[in-house]
Parts: structure tokens; sequence; C-alpha cells
């Protein structure tokens, strides 16, 4: 029986997922139970729970071709807490509806427990993606009506 892979193998797994449009088995690196929270977000949700919540967000990016995302300038630190790894990498984005494509710096704080992440803060520049898909005045017209 081998060990289960640590922090910095899963988000290597994770990133590698992400770069290859593989949303769809994007759950299978998360506990049932797992919790993401997106920090910076600027609208609703800022946490998403559990796997099945997961899911389905990462099913409706692959159905629905939205965004295309390449990780590079990877950059992973270990923490004292053997659990954990810091993340700072660059996003090359594109947004094939509207051909603009971007990028943004981002760092993610991940947790790994037995094999599977258990608890992700992620730190995105979310107006760079918006402006890129072209819904930067909706994002900062829902900001508005927050305020």
């Amino acid at each position: 029986m081998s060990a289960p892979a640590t922090p910095r193998e899963i988000f290597g797994k994770l990133t590698g997922l992400i770069s290859a449009g593989r949303w769809s088995e994007l759950p299978g690196l998360y506990a049932e139970d797992a919790e993401v929270e997106i920090v910076f977000s600027p609208v609703p949700p800022r946490r998403v729970h559990g796997r099945a919540e997961l899911r389905k967000r990462f099913e409706a990016l692959e159905a629905s071709d939205a965004i295309r995302l390449r990780a590079e300038n990877i950059r992973v630190h270990e923490t004292a807490d053997p659990e954990v790894v810091i993340a700072e990498f660059d996003y090359e984005g594109l947004y094939p509806a509207t051909g603009r494509t971007f990028r943004t710096a981002n760092i993610q704080v991940l947790r790994v427990r037995e094999g599977l992440i258990i608890e992700t803060r992620d730190y995105h520049d979310h107006l760079a993606f918006a402006a890129a898909d072209g819904r930067a005045s909706e994002l900062l017209a829902a900001l508005d009506r927050r305020g």
C-alpha cells in the first residue's frame, strides 16, 4: 500500500487537471466535506462546501467551455504544518466566447489530509477574470448594489 499523495503532489494534480481542462476529474481530489473559501470573490458564494457542490461547479465549467486556464510560474512553499502548502502561480486564461486572454497572479493555501484536499483558501484577481470575460461592468454594478 502506497503513502497518500503529499499536499505538493495534490496541488500539482490540481493545476494539471485545470490546465488540461479536465474539470470533471477535479472533485476526486477533494474530501467529501471539503471547504473552499474564495477570499476575494466580490460576489457570493465566497465559500463552497463539499465535494458534491464542487462537482456541480466544475461540471458546469466543463460543459460550457466558458474558460480555459493554464497555470504557470508555479512556486509551492512548504509550511511547518505537514498538511499545508502555499502556492503562488499565474493563470494564463482565455474566454473562448470573447476571445479575450488575460494573465493574473494567484495564491492558494491548500490543506491536504490522507491524499485529499480538505480545505483551500483561494486568492484570485476576480476583476481580471471579469474584464476578460466582458463582465467587468456587471461585476462593478453588483458591488455597487451590495454597498
